[in-house]
C-alpha cells in the first residue's frame, strides 16, 4: 500500500540528490527545456520564455500534492547545479501498482551515467516504497538513448504501440519497456 505523506520525499546517490523543484531552478530549467535538443523526444515544444517554466514547476508541484505525479529535480552534488529532472508521470495511487516514469537532462551531463544513477534510485522508491508492481517507460522510435539507457537497466522491449503518443502537431509510434519488481530482486 502506498503511503504518500505531504512531505516532498528526498532521495539521494553516491552524485546525486534528488528533490523537488523550486522557482530557483527556473534559469537551470529554462536552459534544459529551450533546447530543442534536449525537448527533441519529449511531450513539450522547446519553451520560449521563463513563464512557461514557472508554470509547469507549480503544475509538477501540484501534481504531486494531488498524488497524480512525481517529479524530482537531479542535482548535482558536486557541482551544485540542476542538471535534469525525472519521476513518476503516474502509479501513485494506492493499488494502481504499475508507474510510468519520465524523464530527461542537460544535453551537456549525456553519456556520463547521471540519468542511470537517478533512474536506478527512483526505480528502488517505486518498488520499495509507492509499492509497485511494474514500471513502464514509453519511448519514440527514433530516440535510441533512451532505449539503450532503459535496457542498460533491466527493463524489456514489450513491443511497439502504434501512434500511442500525440504532440508537436503529430501521432506517434512509441516502444512500450517495463520492468518488474521481480526482475530487481
Amino acid at each position: 500500500m502506498i503511503t504518500l505523506n505531504s512531505e516532498f520525499p528526498v532521495l539521494e546517490t553516491h552524485r546525486l540528490i534528488l528533490q523537488k523543484l523550486t522557482e530557483e531552478d527556473i534559469e537551470h530549467l529554462f536552459k534544459y527545456w529551450s533546447d530543442s535538443e534536449v525537448v527533441r523526444y519529449m511531450n513539450i515544444d522547446a519553451f520560449t520564455d521563463r513563464q512557461q517554466v514557472k508554470n509547469m514547476v507549480c503544475l509538477l508541484n501540484n501534481l504531486f500534492k494531488e498524488k497524480e505525479a512525481l517529479r524530482w529535480g537531479i542535482y548535482n552534488k558536486e557541482l551544485s547545479c540542476l542538471m535534469g529532472t525525472c519521476g513518476y508521470n503516474s502509479g501513485l495511487k494506492e493499488e494502481v501498482y504499475i508507474g510510468e516514469i519520465g524523464y530527461e537532462l542537460g544535453s551537456q551531463y549525456w553519456g556520463q551515467g547521471f540519468m542511470a544513477e537517478a533512474l536506478n534510485c527512483i526505480i528502488d522508491y517505486g518498488f520499495n516504497i509507492l509499492s509497485l508492481n511494474r514500471i513502464e517507460a514509453y519511448v519514440m522510435l527514433e530516440n535510441r538513448g533512451s532505449a539503450n539507457l532503459l535496457e542498460k537497466l533491466g527493463f524489456q522491449k514489450e513491443g511497439i504501440l502504434r501512434e500511442r503518443g500525440y504532440y508537436k502537431n503529430k501521432f506517434w509510434d512509441e516502444y512500450i519497456f517495463s520492468l518488474l519488481k521481480k526482475d530487481r530482486n
